[in-house]
């Protein structure tokens, strides 16, 4: 039976493959509802949202070859659950349970590897260590080699600076947390909402390599990573992975319908390419009898399911499973 909803829905999306005119117009939301996909959309943006800000949000930057070797996590498929929380499982980390907002920038690569890598030193350390590792320290000081900062990066590139010069301590804007939070105000990227409009797309903040509050020192606030790897694309060795060692960093190609994502499974049916973009998966589960990945994204709470979104597990959808990003904690 979910064999045959799988062909059905990707005859859809052939069918209805093409870009509407107005991607964010009411006609473009009816018309993915009409289909009977296995999510519903509705509005999330404006439909005068600029497509500069939505081109904007997407900053995972395209790449040939891979700079982590490959690993292939070992649990007997046998052995994983039906459905898995990490936030069920370890729920004394603090992290596990945060949304944060990219706001104004392109730095979703960055934003989903500081947030799994925060998860994985609570994890890793049996809860001894509650930290909130620094975006902003990731996205300023990781140059070249990681991209272009708020204009775009790779989150393979984030995960082997980690290993090689560590990264500070810092939480959400504003917050205090650590030595280096976020410059960035969280903004209202959606209809809904009581924060300020986002305006124009930011420029990467300059690398400081110093503490926002004077009394902590920078390179004693640095946490480093053991290992840095790419997680074999195979469904069950992903689930092994976040099941023995917390989450993982994925990395996808977005299209014109994922903006309108506000519950169900996500699997693309209609409408263009916009770009890639970068998330932290925590779970995996069943609905309908659809197998999902749990996600957490860095549009703040108010996109989706709380800021959550389940996508379409086990067939690679969107290139989802091809380039998973994970790595240990040196602790």
């Amino acid at each position: 039976m979910r064999a045959s909803i799988f062909v059905f829905l990707f005859t859809l999306g052939v069918v209805f493959g093409g870009v509407l005119q107005n991607s964010l117009s009411d006609e473009f939301i009816n018309k993915i509802n009409s289909l009977g996909t296995t999510w519903t959309a509705g509005r999330n943006f404006d439909a005068n949202t600029p497509r500069s800000h939505i081109k904007a949000l997407l900053g995972v930057k395209p790449r040939l070859g891979k700079v982590l070797p490959v690993k292939r996590e070992k649990l007997g498929a046998e052995n994983l659950p039906e459905s898995f929380d990490s936030r069920e499982k370890w729920p004394a980390c603090a992290s596990l349970k945060v949304v944060r907002d990219q706001s104004t920038c392109g730095s979703c690569w960055a934003f989903g590897a500081v947030e799994a890598i925060s998860d994985r030193i609570c994890i890793h350390s049996g809860g001894k260590f509650q930290v909130s590792i620094s975006a902003n320290d990731l996205l300023s000081c990781c140059g070249f080699d990681c991209g272009n900062g708020c204009q775009g990066g790779f989150p393979d590139a984030a995960w082997k600076y980690w290993v090689e010069n560590g990264i500070a301590s810092g939480g959400l804007y504003g917050s205090n947390d650590g030595c280096q939070s976020y410059v960035f105000a969280p903004c209202e990227h959606h209809t809904t909402g009581s924060l300020s409009p986002c305006g124009e797309s930011q420029p990467t903040p300059e690398c400081t390599r110093k503490c926002d509050n004077s009394t902590l020192n920078y390179n004693d606030e640095l946490h480093f990573g053991e290992s840095a790897y790419f997680v074999d694309s195979h469904e069950d060795s992903i689930k092994a992975e976040i099941y023995n060692n917390g989450p993982v960093e994925a990395s996808f190609d977005v299209y014109e319908d994922f903006m309108h994502y506000k519950s169900g499974v996500y699997q693309h049916v209609i409408g263009g390419y916009e770009g890639g973009h970068a998330v932290k998966i925590i779970g995996w589960g069943l609905e309908d009898d659809i197998p999902y990945w749990l996600v957490a994204n860095s549009w703040n709470e108010d996109w989706g399911e709380k800021g959550y979104f389940k996508m379409l597990r086990g067939s690679d959808e969107c290139s989802f499973e091809d380039s998973i990003v994970a790595g240990i904690p040196k602790l």
